[in-house]
């Protein structure tokens, strides 16, 4: 703070003529000084109670009560004792009278008429040492504030340090989770490996190998999914499709995904619909994703033969959907970080049955984007657990969409696709080629952008399965410039890549690419996509 902003110096001047008060205030005249005057000892004394004074200038002679008097009365109150005294006198300044004026506290006593620069150079002192006095004050509430801010500020980052070691811990968990989770499918993919590889196997056994092996790979799939999903709502990538739909349709379709765990458990699921039609304004397969979610936790984490109970009901413009299991339950401690990232309830069913605690992260999410909530209750550990979500209701209606008949394929025999895969994977491209073969298609493979355009001239493939990721020449690339080729002009050209959102489909598109697959890719959809192709019902 600087001196012009601190409070003004305050000085009394007391005398019983006004003329030399008014003398006094011009002498003493300056900047940040705050003249009192009082005309009285009483009128003096009523100033001290309302103000502190840097300095009290007195004059002696004075009717009623003279200065010697009032600085006496000063000097037996508290409030006023420690105020600096110089008194001013027209009459005699004998030893005596001297005397009694500094026995009643007086710093300095003056002779009327007074020299200006005597009187200024004086006062001047106990003004300095008053503003001095304010700004050591004011030193000591910034630093009582600074104290106070430090210690609030230490308080933070203890905080922060705590949640940040937290944070650290539950990822340390998540990581181990997450080793665990993709360890389980590894193992029996492993295993199945190994006895497909030999001969000695039974081909019932070779065929369950090959089952299971496709199921533990959708289940990889599937976490990983998970995390791209999360991964995506976290950078505000993920855009909902809302249309008008019916809520019972939505919860029909999650029915369907969770009814294969419900029934593995034994569990007895009960659902209780309102009659009337419940219309949303909402993203069909986002919201199946949520409720199956929320079933299934309900069937893995309850044991078997238990109750599941779906219900809704609609108040105030909002559908609120309940989903209540006699499972684990849950502790208040879950219950405030459930929907937290990587927050897993500490039960062994948990750790039994796997995930990566990102399933709930991602309901909650999803549900606050279609504009609703989501609350969890539960009476404890063993006492089964509730989750209600809220959304708003919509008037629009519905539209009917009427079932389209099945297409019946093509009877005529099919001589299959020239197929050309590039992929610099060798054992990736082998496995895709061997996929084409089996689906009655013929391939050839290429592993990096100048082998490919070479063999394109020569096979004139009718599809190309390119992988993006491609060393030295990139696939978006690579395909912009194999589009340009006149041989093929008819190719269609299918981007097969681990990047799968929506700004890695757009780039593909914007390349050239007909159409884009994930992967790993199921041989159905690659089925149906290469059969669509080769017959003319999936357009380039």
């Amino acid at each position: 703070m600087s001196k012009s902003s601190l409070p003004p110096v305050p000085f009394l001047l007391v005398d019983d003529l006004d003329e030399n008060l008014l003398s006094l205030e011009a002498v003493l005249r300056r900047e940040g000084l705050e003249v009192l005057k009082a005309t009285s000892g009483v009128e003096a004394l009523e100033i001290l109670l309302r103000k502190e004074v840097a300095l009290a200038l007195l004059d002696v002679q004075m009717p009623e009560m003279d200065g010697f008097e009032l600085a006496e009365t000063m000097r037996g109150n508290e409030r006023t004792r420690r105020i600096p005294i110089i008194f001013l006198t027209a009459g005699s300044t004998d030893r005596t009278r001297r005397f009694r004026g500094y026995e009643t506290g007086a710093v300095d006593f003056l002779q009327k008429p007074l020299e200006p620069d005597i009187l200024r150079s004086k006062c001047d002192v106990f003004f300095d040492l008053y503003r001095q006095r304010q700004q050591i004050a004011e030193q000591r509430d910034i630093l009582a504030a600074s104290a106070e801010e430090n210690s609030r500020l230490l308080k933070e980052s203890q905080q922060y340090a705590a949640a940040l070691k937290d944070a650290d811990r539950r990822k340390d968990e998540f990581l181990a989770t997450l080793a665990h989770e993709l360890r389980n499918p590894l193992a029996p993919i492993s295993n199945s490996v190994a006895i497909l590889s030999s001969n000695k196997s039974p081909p019932l056994v070779r065929e369950q190998a090959l089952g299971m092996m496709e199921r533990q790979v959708k289940q990889m799939v599937r976490l990983v999914d998970d995390l791209m999903d999360v991964a995506r709502i976290t950078r505000g990538k993920i855009v909902l499709k809302p249309e008008p739909i019916e809520l019972g349709d939505v919860l029909h379709s999650a029915i369907e995904i969770s009814q294969p765990l419900i029934s593995q458990f034994g569990h007895r699921l009960i659902v209780d619909l309102p009659i009337s039609p419940v219309r949303l304004n909402a993203d069909f397969t986002r919201l199946s994703q949520v409720f199956s979610n929320l079933m299934n936790n309900a069937a893995k984490y309850s044991e078997p033969g238990r109750e599941i109970r779906l219900s809704a009901s609609v108040r105030d413009g909002f559908v609120a959907v309940s989903i209540r299991d006699q499972g684990i339950g849950l502790t208040q401690e879950t219950i405030a970080r459930v929907f937290e990232m990587f927050a897993q309830a500490d039960g062994s069913l948990e750790r039994a049955h796997g995930g990566l605690g990102v399933g709930l992260t991602l309901v909650k999410a999803l549900i606050e984007m279609h504009k609703g909530s989501i609350a969890v209750t539960s009476e404890g550990p063993g006492k089964g657990s509730e989750f209600v979500v809220r959304l708003p209701v919509s008037h629009a209606i519905a539209p009917i969409v009427e079932a389209e008949a099945p297409i019946e394929p093509e009877t005529s025999a099919a001589k299959g696709l020239r197929i050309l895969i590039i992929e610099d994977n060798e054992a990736l491209a082998q496995t895709t080629g061997w996929m084409v073969e089996m689906l009655g298609h013929d391939y050839r493979m290429a592993h990096n952008g100048p082998d490919a355009i070479g063999m394109a001239k020569a096979y004139l493939p009718d599809v190309i399965m390119m992988d993006i990721g491609l060393p030295g020449m990139n696939g978006y690339d690579l395909c912009a410039l194999m589009k340009k080729e006149p041989h093929l002009k008819d190719t269609v050209f299918i981007a097969q890549t681990g990047w799968g959102q929506d700004e890695h489909r757009l780039r593909a598109r914007e390349a050239g690419f007909d159409h884009h697959l994930v992967k790993p890719v199921y041989v159905e959809l690659l089925q149906d996509l290469l059969g669509g192709i080769e017959t003319g019902l999936v357009k380039a």
